[in-house]
C-alpha cells in the first residue's frame, strides 16, 4: 500500500467524522504488521473528555480485532496546516508500536511523515 493509498482512506474517513463544536472533520486510517488496515474518524462530544479523536478511533478498532503491531498511521484533517496527532493518541500508539510512522496531510494533497519517536520521543512506558 502506497503513503497515497493510506492517505486515501484516512481521507474517506473523515467524511464520517462529527464535528458539530469546532468544525474540524478528522479522519486516520492505521496500517498493521499484517497488511490490514482500520479506519477511525474524530467524534466530538459537547462534554469535552467524551470526545474521540480519529487516530483513537482508528487504533481501538484495530485493537479490538486482535492488532496489536501497527506501522504507519495516515491523518487527515479538512485544512491548509498538517493535522499531526495529539499527545494522547501519540502515547496510544506508542504503547503498541513506538517505532511507527505517522503520516500527516493537509486538504492541500501533500504530507509530512515522521516516525513516532520523533513526535514523542519519551513515551511513558509500563515497564519500570
Amino acid at each position: 500500500m502506497t503513503d497515497r493509498d493510506l492517505i486515501n482512506q484516512a481521507i474517506q474517513a473523515s467524511r464520517n467524522a462529527y464535528a458539530p463544536y469546532s468544525g474540524l472533520s478528522t479522519g486516520a486510517a492505521l496500517e498493521c504488521a499484517d497488511g490490514t488496515v482500520y479506519t477511525g474518524a474524530g467524534v466530538e462530544n459537547a462534554a469535552l473528555g467524551c470526545t474521540v479523536c480519529a487516530e483513537t478511533a482508528a487504533v481501538s478498532a484495530a485493537v479490538s480485532a486482535g492488532r496489536r503491531r501497527f506501522v504507519r498511521l495516515a491523518v487527515f484533517a479538512d485544512r491548509p496546516e498538517y493535522y499531526v496527532p495529539c499527545g494522547h493518541c501519540r502515547q496510544l500508539m506508542a504503547e503498541f508500536s513506538p517505532s511507527m510512522e505517522v503520516l500527516c496531510a493537509n486538504n492541500e494533497g501533500r504530507y509530512v511523515s515522521y516516525p513516532l519517536k520523533t513526535l514523542l520521543p519519551m513515551p511513558f512506558s509500563g515497564n519500570l
